[in-house]
């Protein structure tokens, strides 16, 4: 494992959430002395994702963005959306944290999942975003900035930033065991497949 204790390293967030930003704070100190800066990203996802694919392509243009305009050592991406594979099971709710390096390695990571209440879905695929439907279900406003959801279903138990931190420790594992994880995805190849990052090359 990777000992980078008292190394310093720039991470930049493609997000100016602060829950996300403290999040990665958190994490990025078991790597290094992080010098974490908020960088204001768009999606090319829709605002409400659903389905892992746009969850993940979310997280990762993200990152990529938020690194390619700072020049930071590290980019980090963190996008919640709503999963949809199951008909039984839906909609469950997770994050994605993807980091990308300055040598252009992509790592993945997941938070843990919660299931929705289904009657949720429908306005969830039709592009409403579910810090607007939790709004108006519980009366808390701009909750997704706070405790998140799963703060209020968990009475505090589990916060938004704990579900963001354990996803980006999660996509921090291979960057702390290089020597387990010799190699890792490398965005030119990711690329190939997602013209939209092209132009961070």
């Amino acid at each position: 494992m990777n000992n980078a204790a008292g190394v310093e390293c720039s991470i930049a967030v493609g997000s100016r959430n602060p829950v996300k930003i403290n999040a990665v704070y958190r994490a990025f100190q078991l790597l290094c002395t992080p010098r974490v800066v908020s960088v204001d990203t768009k999606s090319i996802v829709p605002s409400q994702p659903i389905g892992f694919n746009q969850i993940l392509l979310g997280a990762l243009y993200r990152a990529v963005e938020a690194r390619s305009r700072v020049g930071s050592d590290y980019g980090v991406g963190i996008e919640a959306g709503a999963i949809d594979d199951y008909e039984w099971a839906k909609p469950i709710e997770l994050q994605v944290a993807v980091i990308v390096d300055s040598s252009g390695r992509v790592s993945i990571g997941l938070s843990q999942g919660f299931l929705l209440p289904s009657r949720w879905f429908k306005e969830l695929s039709s592009g409403v975003e579910l810090e607007a439907i939790v709004e108006k279900e519980t009366g808390r406003e701009r909750i997704g900035e706070t405790i998140g959801l799963i703060g209020y279903l968990t009475r505090g138990l589990i916060t938004r930033t704990d579900l963001s931190y354990n996803a980006v420790v999660m996509a921090l594992v291979p960057l702390l065991n290089l020597d387990l994880y010799r190699e890792l995805p490398l965005l030119v190849d990711i690329a190939r497949e997602f013209r939209e990052l092209e132009r961070f090359l």
